[in-house]
């Protein structure tokens, strides 16, 4: 069997977010409930600008070829973020308002750190390839987009009210985010200006580490 570039599972995955979400609300009869309603528009809209991201300025790691195989573990773990919606759906959920616009207020703040950083790194390469990127969103942050995505994935968690969903988060976050950035900087080491950027900027979470 042929095999695909991995990120036609993640955008193909992306694109179901909206889907997943009316379905639940339909099984469980959710349209009168409003922290459902922005449930779906947060993450239908996230999963529309990454499609549209992957299009017009993709990265270059979900370009290369995946086996089905680890396409469909790619399908199955994306899967395990709707157990929020799930939650929210099936319990019959009641965000209040402080937190819906808590949670509308820390999505937005993720979107603009995850795209607009990665729009930054696709021209930084393509117009100074070989070069350290250390400026603009990055330097301070040697991964604002990692940290955007933390951002709009904990908006989806504080809507649900319930342990799961962060479980879910905190696996995604140290089982496959923390190694890809440790190994991106071990990367980037060969750069002589990356131990003075290393120095001035946090690799993750301003004030954190």
């Amino acid at each position: 069997m042929s095999q695909l570039p991995h990120k036609f599972f993640i955008d193909s995955h992306k694109a179901s977010n909206a889907v997943a979400v009316v379905a639940m609300m339909a099984y469980f009869d959710a349209w009168h409930n409003e922290t459902a309603w922005t449930c779906l528009a947060l993450h239908g809209t996230y999963g529309f600008m990454w499609i549209t991201k992957s299009r017009l300025f993709p990265d270059k790691q979900w370009e290369q070829p995946a086996s089905w195989s680890l396409g469909l573990q790619t399908w199955a773990f994306l899967t395990l973020y709707w157990v929020s919606p799930y939650l929210i759906t099936s319990r019959d959920l009641h965000a209040a308002p402080w937190l819906l616009g808590l949670c509308v207020a820390i999505w937005g703040l993720g979107i603009f750190l995850h795209f607009v950083s990665d729009m930054q790194k696709y021209m930084h390469l393509r117009l100074a390839p070989g070069t350290l990127l250390t400026d603009g969103l990055w330097a301070r942050l040697r991964n604002p987009n990692y940290l955007g995505e933390l951002l709009v994935y904990l908006a989806f968690c504080l809507l649900a009210m319930h342990w799961a969903p962060m479980l879910v988060l905190g696996i995604a976050v140290f089982t496959l985010w923390m190694p890809n950035m440790i190994r991106k900087d071990r990367s980037l080491s060969r750069y002589p200006e990356f131990a003075g950027w290393q120095r001035r900027s946090w690799m993750f979470i301003p004030f954190l580490f």
